[in-house]
């Protein structure tokens, strides 16, 4: 084991050993692509913190009924996803708080939903990035909802495609706000801050009241909301 610089290197059996595994499956694993190429030092092999997490990653997804092939998948996946400071924009202040997730916990999130074809969507739709070898989701509050949607028996894939949507509308309800701001002439970004939890609450309001008419359609004796003084 080596201690060079800090930062903790493995030799194949020493790897193998930290992550319950055999050599003879390392090396299936690197021959399949499921972890990076180790650093090479004339003919020693040399894998670090990032291979043995990968290889822990893979036992937990394996535990939870997930394939080889998926896993592969999902590694590439992950391999090539965007880098989560694309999708948060560094420095734009947002009240959304991002979430660091191992592909384990995205499996404990969604269950067998969280396919390779599913999470490629959620990171085209910039709700998962990466950050070296984590993966990030670009919002907890969504990350919550969409797995409680998930449990409540809607396909993630469906949920997904109802978050693009959503997005759209929502994309142009804040173009919407923006031009309130940018139409009294003010400054801006400044006022446009201020005006973020007016908005919100208008939006809130609005979708609670058609929400309650849509009840209304499928259940025309649903009670109606008491009017208060």
């Amino acid at each position: 084991m080596s201690e060079g610089s800090g930062k903790r290197e493995y030799r194949m059996e020493e790897l193998a050993r930290e992550a319950g595994i055999t050599v003879r499956t390392l090396r299936f694993y690197r021959e399949r692509k499921l972890i990076p190429p180790p650093r090479r030092e004339g003919r020693i092999a040399w894998y670090d913190d990032g291979h043995l997490a990968r290889l822990r990653t893979i036992s937990a997804l394996l535990e939870r009924g997930h394939t080889l092939n998926g896993i592969a998948e999902l590694a590439e996946a992950f391999d090539h996803g965007r880098d989560v400071g694309d999708l948060l924009g560094l420095g734009v202040p947002s009240e959304e708080t991002p979430v660091r997730l191992s592909p384990e916990d995205l499996a404990d999130h969604f269950g067998d939903q969280a396919t390779p074809e599913n999470l490629a969507a959620a990171m085209d739709l910039g709700y998962l990035g990466t950050d070296g070898t984590e993966i990030v989701h670009i919002s907890r509050r969504l990350l919550e909802v969409s797995a409680a949607l998930v449990r409540e028996g809607v396909p993630l894939a469906d949920v997904l495609a109802a978050a693009r949507s959503t997005r759209a509308h929502a994309e142009a309800l804040a173009a919407l706000f923006a031009d309130l701001v940018l139409a009294r002439g003010d400054r801006g970004v400044p006022d446009l801050q201020r005006l973020r939890p007016l908005a919100k609450s208008v939006v809130e309001a609005e979708l609670s009241m058609a929400l309650d008419r849509v009840l209304r359609t499928q259940d025309p004796d649903a009670p109606r909301p008491a009017a208060t003084d």
